[in-house]
């Protein structure tokens, strides 16, 4: 396992963490904001783990395929990811 993978399982192994206590906050009725401010940063480290990934793959997979003269198939997938991010 490659560090951006290491890095990325443990962000999320800590939004687990963090979802259940999300899950928690649902069930012990606590404020809507506050429950609020947690799921944005779940969603946050859900993004940097996402990133993470891709960083990894870039730096790998899709870098082998442009030495070997076939980058243009990794390259359309990952602007599908990103297309997907942005959205």
């Amino acid at each position: 396992m490659n560090d951006e993978r290491k890095k990325a399982l443990n962000l999320l192994k800590t939004s687990k963490g963090q979802i259940e206590g999300i899950i928690r906050m649902l069930e012990d009725d606590r404020y809507c904001v506050d429950i609020s401010k947690q799921i944005l940063a779940v969603q946050g480290l859900l993004k940097r783990s996402n990133l993470n990934i891709l960083d990894g793959h870039i730096k790998s997979c899709v870098k082998e395929a442009i030495l070997e003269g076939q980058g243009d198939e990794k390259i359309d997938e990952i602007i599908n990811v990103l297309d997907k991010y942005i959205k």
